[in-house]
């Protein structure tokens, strides 16, 4: 009978037969496939902020306009956000490996072959061109797709980490290209970027990235095994179509002239005219890209913490906050402008950097709301609204700092219309709740 109870005990401390055949703990593929999105994003970010570098030292050398260098930063930017809705659509149709790797070798090819041009509509091809079609394709569509084919679990988390990689480009590549500039000229910075790109390409994407977990035999994280689909063909004309239905409402516009001033204050003017604002006022190139790295840093803080508010309070008053704080913000910010960096500019930095990306989860959240399963390509026309307005302004704004002799009249516009933003967004309208069916007793 002891010999019986003692077997039962040794028997309570195994693991179950279930446990005893699990195999060991491993990494799923789906973590490698988001950590190469992860670098490539990173990369990507880094071509998109190199522009705002070379404004003063292509002025310098060429004797260029700012008027002409913004407007290659205004084509690269427009590319950016024209080419976002379409990429999701290339990438069914040809594959993530291809589209992406195809980017990467059209910004390096831009990026180096920079170095010999001669006049600025090479420029314009070179940066504007080549750079803003192969950024394009790498933008939020990459990301979502990669997280959509490779996770049904974690699906939020990888979302909100892969968003996280365009600020943390930002941060790493900024002071570097800076300090590249300043000690060895614009031409170094330019092929570091293009070699970069080239080294996400072989390594990273094409050995390591894969289109779909079906073509490694894998389940994706947290879900069961799907096999891989056809090739997509009529991606691109669903892409134009929901356009179109959408075009036909009034919050496609409240929503889309919003999100254009929202580039137009970040993307078209902070980063590609902040740099030679503070260096106008005598700030070293290197701090005033050190301050962009940091509003790289609080970005990340921002989006999460707007993402945590977008779940618990209206979109439309979120918004209206968001445009307003920053539109108060860049009024104040040409008294700022000083030599050095005092207290009064890092508020600045660190209030404008949880402000830059903190819009996307409200405008995402109304995109949802209004349009429902068309919700994520209304949301891509909406991006590339964001990048319209950001090379409106790269452009104007180059060309008010010649008119004007300074950027003063730029921040003033901007703040202006971020006021105006503040109120397209309150006033789009609510779609009610549907009704629960009633039940007759």
């Amino acid at each position: 009978m002891t010999e019986t109870i003692d077997s039962a005990a040794r028997d309570d401390r195994r693991p179950p037969r279930e446990e005893r055949r699990r195999p060991r703990l491993r990494i799923h593929r789906a973590w490698l496939v988001a950590a190469v999105t992860f670098v490539t994003i990173i990369g990507g970010a880094a071509f998109n902020s190199l522009p705002g570098l070379l404004i003063d030292p292509l002025h310098r050398e060429f004797g260029w306009s700012r008027g002409e260098i913004g407007l290659a930063v205004s084509i690269d930017m427009a590319l950016y956000g024209l080419t976002a809705p379409f990429a999701a659509a290339l990438m069914d149709r040809f594959g993530i490996r291809r589209v992406v790797a195809s980017a990467l070798t059209m910004v390096a090819a831009g990026a180096i072959a920079s170095v010999w041009m001669t006049a600025s509509w090479q420029l314009m091809i070179y940066w504007g061109l080549l750079v803003g079609l192969g950024t394009g394709a790498m933008a939020m569509a990459f990301a979502a797709t990669v997280t959509n084919r490779w996770f049904v679990a974690r699906r939020g988390l990888v979302t909100g980490i892969l968003t996280a990689a365009g600020a943390s480009g930002q941060l790493v590549f900024l002071p570097l290209c800076a300090w590249i500039i300043d000690e060895h000229g614009w031409e170094p910075a330019s092929v570091t970027v293009g070699l970069a790109a080239l080294v996400v390409v072989v390594p990273f994407v094409c050995l390591l990235m894969r289109d779909h977990p079906a073509d490694v035999g894998l389940a994706p994280y947290g879900g069961t095994y799907v096999a891989k689909p056809a090739p997509a063909r009529g991606a691109a004309r669903r892409t134009l179509r929901v356009l179109f239905d959408a075009a036909r409402t009034g919050p496609f516009w409240l929503l889309a002239g919003a999100f254009a001033i929202c580039g137009a204050s970040t993307n078209g003017l902070i980063r590609t005219h902040f740099v030679p604002s503070a260096h106008d006022h005598h700030m070293p190139i290197t701090v005033a890209a050190s301050l962009l790295a940091v509003i790289g840093v609080f970005d990340v803080i921002g989006t999460i913490f707007s993402g945590w508010l977008t779940d618990r309070f209206d979109a439309r008053r979120l918004l209206a906050v968001y445009y307003a704080l920053r539109g108060i913000s860049l009024l104040f910010l040409p008294v700022l402008m000083a030599p050095d960096v005092r207290p009064p500019m890092v508020f600045f930095i660190v209030f404008y950097g949880l402000d830059w990306v903190a819009t996307v989860p409200p405008t995402l959240a109304l995109c949802r709301e209004q349009y429902g399963d068309d919700s994520a390509i209304v949301f891509g026309w909406v991006l590339a609204s964001h990048q319209v307005g950001a090379a409106v302004v790269a452009f104007l704004g180059g060309v008010a700092r010649d008119v004007f002799g300074s950027y003063d009249v730029v921040w003033y516009a901007a703040g202006a219309l971020c006021a105006m933003a503040a109120l397209m967004s309150l006033v789009i309208r609510r779609v009610p709740a549907p009704k629960e069916p009633v039940v007759s007793g």
